[in-house]
């Protein structure tokens, strides 16, 4: 059973699907581990680390060859894939709504597509959910980025010169992200305040001693979908919202946005209109970014000033976090794979009728089977 680790390709990502500890976890399954060279660099990873838990170092081509398992962190180009041998898996996170042609393609290859990000939102799925695990650094990363551009301080001081007040933080989205960013932000003495469409929120935001700020107003709406996903809301919620939101963002120096829908374009929650209100100095930093942002006007890796307003676009924030990112990345991947290891075949086997092998499995046998896909 020989698993191959890919170097990254993609344009600024630094992160690596296999740590020194899920290598030498996967050896003692019974694998053979394949490394491309260079391949954890980015992440502080030295081929040695590798080499030293029993794993070969080697070209691209060569870990490719044989290789019945393949990890990466995005989805490889097909090109790339030159060599690899048909039934093997693809393990990484494949974007299949953003790059639709590319698992075609892989089809095509007739390799099996596993698409982690799909994981279900299931108990016994939650140590594989790669978008928790990296949502949870993102959203700690986007309040040490709305410091470093902020002109103030967060915590309040009292000085012999005088009081300095503390910075007001709101964040928008209240998933694993927005948790993460409605806690650090508290660790650095920000007056805190939350709002999410799940009523069910409500309470953690509270656990975590920030203000939830909700519509109060439009009765009867959980917001909830599949999964513990946000929904789409009605139109009569989202006029009640923005009316709340207007009031309150006008207040405040930093705003994190954190709203996704699966399979659809961020929702917009701040509109141009709304940013002029915000004081001179303030920074709003989006984390939707990448799938068109919540915040009018935001671009994904740029930062963009409007009306005074420092507006932050997130891009691949787990990748500026490259060793931890990778380390908890690479859990995930070995969480999934252990999971279904069979001991008699010294490999993991996924049953068709399962929750979460129907959930990631994109490709099969030459087509692409997955029902999110084939249904959009």
């Amino acid at each position: 059973m020989k698993i191959a680790v890919l170097k990254e390709l993609a344009e600024g990502e630094k992160r690596v699907s296999a740590s020194p500890e899920t290598v030498k976890k996967f050896i003692a399954l019974g694998a053979s581990l394949a490394v491309e060279k260079g391949a954890g660099e980015s992440a502080s990873v030295a081929d040695k680390d590798y080499q030293e838990m029993g794993a070969t170092i080697d070209t691209r081509q060569a870990v490719l060859k044989d290789a019945d398992i393949v990890l990466a962190v995005q989805g490889p180009d097909p090109l790339s894939l030159k060599g690899i041998k048909k039934g093997a898996w693809l393990v990484a996170s494949l974007n299949p709504f953003g790059e639709r042609k590319r698992v075609d393609e892989y089809a095509k290859l007739g390799i099996d597509a596993l698409a982690m990000e799909f994981m279900p939102r299931i108990t016994r799925a939650q140590s594989m959910d790669i978008l928790s695990s990296q949502s949870n650094l993102s959203g700690y990363k986007s309040v040490l980025e709305a410091a470093a551009h902020y002109g103030r301080v967060f915590p309040m001081m009292m000085t012999a010169a005088g009081t300095v007040s503390a910075a007001r933080c709101f964040i928008m989205g209240v998933g694993v992200a927005g948790l993460q960013a409605i806690a650090t932000a508290r660790r650095l003495g920000a007056q805190v305040s939350a709002t999410d469409v799940r009523a069910a929120t409500k309470e953690q935001i509270q656990s975590l001693g920030a203000k939830p700020i909700f519509v109060e107003s439009v009765e009867g709406i959980e917001g909830e979908g599949t999964g513990g996903y946000a929904t789409e809301m009605s139109e009569e919620y989202q006029k009640a919202q923005a009316e709340l939101v207007s009031s309150h963002i006008a207040k405040q120096d930093i705003v994190i946005t954190t709203a996704l829908i699966p399979g659809r374009a961020a929702p917009r929650l701040i509109s141009d209109a709304q940013i002029a209100t915000m004081r001179t100095g303030s920074v709003i930093v989006d984390l939707a970014a990448e799938q068109g942002g919540n915040v009018e006007g935001a671009v994904a890796g740029k930062v963009v000033v409007k009306h005074g307003v420092k507006i932050i676009g997130a891009n691949n924030m787990p990748s500026s976090m490259a060793a931890d990112s990778s380390a908890l990345f690479s859990r995930n991947l070995y969480n999934f794979l252990s999971a279904y290891w069979d001991e008699e075949a010294k490999r993991p086997v996924l049953p068709d009728d399962d929750e979460v092998t129907i959930g990631i499995r994109l490709t099969k046998d030459g087509k692409v089977v997955n029902e999110r896909l084939l249904a959009k």
